[in-house]
């Protein structure tokens, strides 16, 4: 009898020796709205095998406007995004703590899980409902969340030298997170989602010992809330994060989505092949803006070259967005199905 999806991701990420690699593609709204031809054909012939629950909970006081179109809009957070480019997200240009962190002026929306019961039962019901791998689709970010509270030049000074101001604003995002987790972790989904991104083209954004200070334990509490419930722990972040990947491994990340092509994966293989699910990625700068199909086989090839494993370890994972070619998308998970 053929796995489910279900099936295949949970043998992958635990080395269980899925009967194929599993798939699963981000699109962006501006893969629909530039090619829906193209993006329905990759889903019929490409089906996900991981899915993200829909949004399930209660209605935001603060939300306001459509995040992906040009223009402004305001989160849950009461954060201000300035769009310039539709079916993306645009940047934080107006910080809310202006002139120094202080936890008096955040406000969590605790009035999102206002609905518990409800939700978990809708929740409930979709799991229920699909044999696919569910994750969540709300994601805990606690530097990005710092970032568009205080600003991106104010947070990286205050970073770098980190005050108990910063260390409070942190604290009162992530009580938020941990109790959102605590929600997610009372479903019957399969894996929550968190994410920052960390790596700049060459190298971590901050020194590693400060992320080791301020940002691992709390990444380590998210993993630990995931276990201790029967779910996998899934992370992202763009950017050369290989400073970090034994510390992901160490905290109990199950599955990271990464940059690959911008690291080095000969010494990813020698750090984390076996050790941890290389949730993705398909170079998205280089490989799928290019119009010649073979390198994007090409590319899957060399991933496959350095961290494919038959146990598992690997999701055929890809962000279909701006510049990308719809052949060379197509190619890529036609390659990723001859590899066994």
């Amino acid at each position: 009898m053929a796995q489910t999806s279900r099936e295949l991701v949970r043998d992958c990420v635990t080395f269980k020796s899925p009967s194929r690699v599993p798939r699963h593609m981000w699109m962006l709204p501006w893969a629909d709205a530039h090619f829906p031809r193209e993006v329905a054909e990759l889903h019929t012939r490409f089906p996900d095998d991981i899915v993200v629950v829909p949004d399930v909970y209660a209605p935001s006081s603060r939300r306001k406007g459509d995040a992906y179109a040009v223009g402004e809009s305001t989160d849950d957070w009461g954060c201000v995004f300035e769009n310039l480019q539709a079916g993306v997200i645009g940047e934080v240009k107006h910080s809310l703590m202006p002139d120094r962190p202080d936890a008096a002026l955040v406000t969590p929306p605790y009035e999102l899980l206002s609905r518990a019961a409800e939700s978990r039962d809708k929740v409930n019901r979709y799991c229920a409902s699909s044999d696919r791998f569910v994750i969540t689709g709300c994601v805990q970010r606690p530097w990005e969340r710092y970032q568009f509270l205080r600003g991106s030049e104010n947070s990286y000074l205050d970073v770098m030298d980190p005050d108990e101001g910063m260390r409070d604003v942190l604290r009162v995002i992530h009580q938020y997170y941990m109790k959102e987790l605590e929600f997610w972790c009372s479903t019957d989904l399969d894996a929550i989602f968190f994410m920052d991104d960390w790596g700049s083209q060459l190298q971590l954004l901050i020194p590693p010992p400060i992320w080791r200070d301020l940002f691992k334990p709390l990444y380590r509490e998210y993993c630990q809330m995931a276990h201790a419930h029967g779910k996998f722990a899934f992370m992202h972040s763009d950017g050369n994060i290989q400073e970090i990947y034994k510390d992901l491994i160490e905290i109990g990340v199950d599955a990271v989505n990464s940059q690959l092509f911008v690291m080095d994966m000969p010494t990813l293989a020698s750090t984390a092949k076996g050790r941890i699910t290389f949730w993705g990625e398909i170079d998205r700068q280089h490989v799928l803006t290019s119009h010649d199909p073979e390198v994007g086989r090409a590319a899957v090839r060399k991933v496959a070259q350095h961290l494919y494993d038959p146990k598992g370890g690997i999701i055929a994972q890809f962000e279909f967005g701006p510049g990308t070619i719809p052949a060379t998308a197509m190619a890529v998970l036609d390659e990723w199905n001859q590899v066994h």
